[in-house]
């Protein structure tokens, strides 16, 4: 059923059935302490991000072409002017980079306003550098040295403006109050309901009684246990897993469930608790509406340097795409923030199959 795996597909059923499916994708509360350490251990600029690189080069480009139109008498002149400017400019800005992206654990280590600096201090070198490769073609007239080094500094730091931006768009302090807040609180629905399954199972079958209060321990160990920037793919399987036990349970032979884990996808870095909601919206949306249930799948593959998640199930005849897409929105933009333009995120519904795709770094 996957929309282009040709893996053979293999059920997993289970013989209880009950109402409702509902859990907080929370994040835990950080203590005092470590909250202080994670601000002291910030690092402003990434140099090794592929999405730096580009909007660093692309930024630079801009400003030498605005640059290189004073003073050109036509269009030829200003492509002339252009090459030489960028054929300076680019070393320089990918030297900038690449030595940023050599001390990143160290200037993690440092304070922000050390970081400022440095970064602002290595662009004024890389103007420097730029001006002397400009120099070594005979431009004429005196060569601009202070000029090009206030010119490289002022880059440099308003591209560290930029991103300081986008890493304060990570945990704006009103959001990181909200989740704060919300990390401490269970839906009372699903807890009652996996309750109420262990309860009735305790008499006929207490070892699988026994499980599902495991499971939900380790939901609740999970969503009180402090979550970083992100976290393992193998992880967020291994939380998934424990969800989809106890829904099995509830729902019985409703819910069809195949996994189809690469072993080597494992390692890929992905932000905290986002497997969870997909695969929550594919019960909701596709095992809840339906009489006869819903085949849910989940898969992960390495693909050449990268790793792809699928979260895929079957829909009711009938339903159109499910859900208003808040869960989906928040992982698609915790993703992008943390793997930038690295990372994927699709969805689909195809003849009755409703796939999430999502592509990481591996």
């Amino acid at each position: 059923m996957d929309l282009r795996d040709d893996s053979p597909i293999i059920w997993d059923y289970c013989p209880f059935t009950m109402n409702d499916s509902q859990i907080l994708s929370a994040f835990a509360d950080l203590p005092e302490q470590r909250r202080a350490k994670a601000r002291r251990q910030v690092l402003l600029f990434d140099a090794c991000q592929v999405g730096v690189v580009l909007r660093a080069v692309l930024f630079v480009e801009a400003v030498v072409g605005v640059g290189a139109m004073f003073g050109a008498t036509g269009a030829w002149d200003w492509l002339m002017r252009l090459g030489v400017l960028s054929g300076a400019a680019l070393p320089a800005t990918l030297a900038w980079l690449i030595v940023g992206c050599s001390l990143k654990r160290l200037l993690a280590r440092l304070p922000a306003w050390v970081q400022h600096v440095f970064g602002i201090a290595l662009g004024a070198l890389a103007g420097l550098y730029g001006c002397w490769q400009v120099a070594m073609v005979s431009l004429p007239g005196p060569v601009p040295w202070v000029a090009s080094a206030f010119l490289g500094a002022l880059m440099a730091a308003a591209l560290m403006v930029a991103l300081v931006l986008r890493l304060k768009g990570r945990m704006p302090a009103q959001t990181a109050a909200r989740l704060s807040e919300l990390q401490a609180r269970i839906q009372p629905h699903f807890l009652f309901n996996t309750l109420n399954s262990a309860i009735a199972l305790v008499r006929e079958d207490p070892a699988r009684a026994e499980t599902i209060l495991e499971d939900l321990s380790d939901l609740f160990r999970h969503a009180l246990t402090e979550q970083g920037e992100s976290t393992t793919l193998a992880e967020e399987v291994k939380l998934a897993r424990r969800y989809l036990a106890i829904e099995e349970v509830r729902f019985g032979e409703r819910l069809r469930v195949e996994w189809s884990i690469d072993p080597q996808a494992g390692k890929a870095k992905v932000p905290p608790l986002f497997l969870q909601p997909l695969v929550e919206n594919a019960v909701k949306h596709g095992v809840e509406p339906s009489a006869s249930g819903a085949e849910v799948k989940i898969s992960t593959q390495c693909r050449a340097g990268s790793v792809v998640i699928k979260v895929t199930n079957t829909v009711p005849a009938g339903q159109g795409r499910p859900g208003h897409g808040v869960a989906q929105d928040n992982v698609r933009d915790r993703l992008r923030l943390l793997h930038d333009v690295e990372a994927q995120f699709r969805t689909v519904l195809k003849d009755g199959i409703y796939q999430v795709r999502m592509e990481v770094p591996g």
